[in-house]
């Protein structure tokens, strides 16, 4: 459980709790677990240094795994904001992304020969909230000699691209601008390669003969340049080569702090797909938090190989939507709230449909929030709110929230047990801080779903905080670890 602990303040590092005690038991037919509250101070800043001058100890089976820390970009990056308007604009954002996701449709491309596995690495992942952005972060080195680079890491993209020199249009970013000019890995891809050719929209240089990409978000945010491969470099000496990467001349709109994006989804574009020769399309990850004094202790690691596949995973089958490649499918068939199942919440709520592409529930590292088809989460919220009964609604709800809670002069709540189920026998059973979260400074908690109408549904990163999750390409599977990190 001490694991778990730290999961509320990756959405909220300033507003309460950074201790929790939870304790589960019975009360008539109800499961309910027990949360004391304390007061939260704070956060302490963390340097960069203490991060990028982790070492790995090696162990004799796994010559080339690397683990590396972990640090929360709260932290790293304090915002000036108050955690009222920075949570407010974290909303907002995700509302972007959810649109982006429901809304994107694709033909799959030719498919490529599967990987053979490999030994692993590991790369540090920082979350982050301040500055606007609520996606996770990556160290990663590009090109020869290496420049470092916070990237995002997102298992809703499959292109990696970063800022790139010269700048016609860049946003502010923390490290310097990467520029191809100084390394000597960097070559474009021509405008008749099979990577160019992956480009959902490719465009070509004529008098270079250069292949052009471009990708835009829900947000209305871009990035446009150069395809080129390059060199990626990991602490401990790991590196993969000839990756194919956007090299992104004009970026525009809401992109703060990292250098670029890392893509981590099913495509031929992405990472886990282009790394997977050399280490096999496994990859895992823990979203730890930073702020409180209970994760001061913790680390974690984004590992990527045999090593990111735990024996102590609850499994569940990776599911493949020919109309959407990038995204990771699983099915769930069902939801128990104080250890009862929820009757109204339908496995064909929550199924895909193969021949449209639509339905379906996706796991994703950039989503905060979980949305459930309509009719699932209202089933979900009612019982929710039969078995919280005890507690002060709070009225009108709070932004995508509609469930509420005014816990202002409490230090002791009840609360229902949630628990996801999955195809193959698989449950997770979600710590209380994971589904009833704060969302201003005067005590209102929310119940930490929403509905929606687009049929797709998507597990967020609050419901995955303190959760190993784990993505084994290879034998087609999803993986959950509680106390993971």
């Amino acid at each position: 459980m001490a694991a778990l602990l730290p999961s509320l303040h990756r959405l909220f590092p300033l507003l309460l709790l950074p201790l929790f005690f939870s304790i589960s038991f019975t009360n008539g037919s109800l499961h309910y677990e027990t949360l004391h509250l304390f007061p939260l101070q704070n956060p302490t800043p963390v340097s960069h240094s203490s991060l990028l001058t982790e070492t790995l100890t090696l162990d004799a089976t796994s010559a080339t795994s690397l683990h590396l820390r972990i640090a929360h970009r709260d932290a790293l990056f304090p915002s000036n904001s108050t955690p009222d308007a920075t949570f407010l604009h974290r909303l907002s954002r995700d509302s972007y992304r959810v649109s982006s996701l429901t809304s994107t449709v694709r033909p799959k491309p030719n498919s490529t020969a599967r990987p053979s596995a490999g030994s692993g690495f590991t790369s540090p992942v920082i979350s982050g909230l301040s500055h606007g952005s609520g996606e996770y972060f990556t160290r990663i080195g590009i090109g020869t000699p290496p420049t470092s680079s916070f990237m995002v890491l997102d298992t809703g993209s499959d292109i990696i691209w970063l800022q790139c020199a010269p700048c016609h249009h860049c946003y502010t970013q923390v490290d310097p601008v990467y520029d191809p000019r100084r390394s000597r890995s960097y070559s474009v891809v021509p405008c008749l390669s099979p990577m160019c050719r992956h480009l959902d929209s490719p465009g070509c240089d004529t008098r270079r003969r250069s292949c052009l990409y471009e990708v835009s978000y829900g947000d209305g945010s871009l990035t446009a340049g150069d395809l080129a491969t390059e060199t990626l470099s990991f602490s401990g000496g790991a590196h993969v080569s000839s990756v194919a990467l956007g090299c992104g001349h004009d970026n525009q709109g809401l992109f703060v702090a990292a250098a670029g994006l890392l893509g981590l989804g099913r495509g031929p574009l992405s990472f886990p797909t282009q790394s997977g020769r050399q280490y096999g399309q496994r990859f895992s990850y823990c979203l730890v938090d930073r702020t409180s004094s209970a994760a001061a202790t913790r680390t974690s690691s984004a590992i990527f190989g045999d090593m990111a596949v735990p024996g102590n995973a609850t499994w569940t089958p990776l599911v493949r939507n020919p109309k959407m490649e990038t995204f990771y499918y699983v099915e769930m068939t069902g939801i128990s709230i104080g250890g009862t199942r929820v009757s109204g919440v339908a496995a064909s709520d929550l199924k895909l449909d193969p021949m449209t592409g639509k339905g379906g529930v996706i796991i994703d590292s950039g989503t905060s929030v979980t949305r459930l088809a309509g009719p699932a989460y209202a089933a979900m919220r009612d019982a929710f709110k039969a078995g919280a009964a005890g507690l002060r609604e709070s009225p009108g709800g709070f932004s995508l929230f509609d469930t509420c809670y005014d816990l202002s002069g409490r230090k002791v709540v009840k609360v229902p047990t949630v628990a996801l189920h999955f195809a193959g026998d698989g449950v997770v059973q979600l710590p209380a801080e994971n589904y009833l979260i704060p969302v201003d400074t005067k005590g209102t908690f929310c119940f930490a779903f929403a509905g929606t109408e687009s049929g797709v549904s998507i597990i967020g990163n609050i419901q995955q905080q303190g959760f190993r999750v784990v993505f084994d390409g290879v034998n087609e599977r999803l993986g959950f670890v509680p106390r993971g990190c």
